[in-house]
């Protein structure tokens, strides 16, 4: 029996673990209302007010998938502020960051057998800094569309400036739909790399969105970030 040594490290609080799923089954939620949203499918029914009934139900699971995950947002910001684990942004001041960051990729394109040890990489600090950038368009756009639908002066006072920098609703509409897409196409990146770091690295990714804790078999490159 191999018998090894590994070191925990306390990574992720409650409320980013809570946030971190919950914007999991949002984005799902989202992303399928979202599509049928914006190309509602032909639907046949005996009693003809059904089916604009029916998107109507679609629109509103749509609107609380959205103010559920901001709401998560809030504790995930709690988080950020009273635990160093959730704060593992990219250190762009840093040159060494950029070096570190080429090699993960290096690695991860098969091209270098292996990369530093990290909690969490430079590439995954910098890929989750454009999620959360691309996350703030989405919110904003989000709830400028919605006071479309919805007007009040709150409403009008808080994201009205959206459309008029846009230039339209309509171009609020379109920056919203490509961005749900952009997050898409994160999350597939983002699974192939997380999957990947489990099984072939063996850096317990999946269980720390769970336990909140890391166990490593070597020192990694950035534990003073959290120490």
């Amino acid at each position: 029996m191999k018998q090894e040594e590994r070191k925990e490290y306390y990574l992720f609080s409650p409320f980013l673990r809570i946030f971190h799923w919950l914007m999991v089954g949002a984005i799902v939620v989202l992303t399928v209302t979202g599509l049928l949203i914006t190309k509602p499918p032909t639907m046949l029914f005996t009693e003809p007010t059904y089916s604009p009934l029916l998107m109507n139900l679609i629109r509103n699971i749509h609107f609380v998938a959205a103010f559920a995950f901001c709401a998560g947002f809030i504790g995930r910001v709690y988080g950020f502020i009273i635990n160093r684990g959730d704060r593992l942004f990219p250190h762009f001041w840093k040159p060494i960051f950029y070096r570190q960051m080429m090699d993960v990729a290096l690695h991860y394109m098969l091209v270098k057998p292996s990369h530093e040890p990290f909690l969490r990489n430079p590439l995954a600090r910098s890929s989750y800094a454009g999620l959360y950038a691309l996350v703030a368009i989405e919110v904003l756009t989000g709830f400028a569309i919605y006071n479309m639908t919805e007007p009040s002066a709150i409403g009008g006072i808080l994201f009205g400036w959206v459309n008029r920098i846009l230039g339209g609703e309509y171009m609020t509409h379109v920056v919203h739909h490509y961005t749900a897409w952009a997050i898409v196409l994160f999350a597939i990146g983002h699974f192939y790399m997380v999957v990947r770091a489990e099984f072939m690295e063996g850096e317990a990714e999946v269980s720390s969105m769970f336990a909140g804790s890391k166990l490593l078999r070597h020192t990694p490159a950035d534990a003073r970030d959290v120490e």
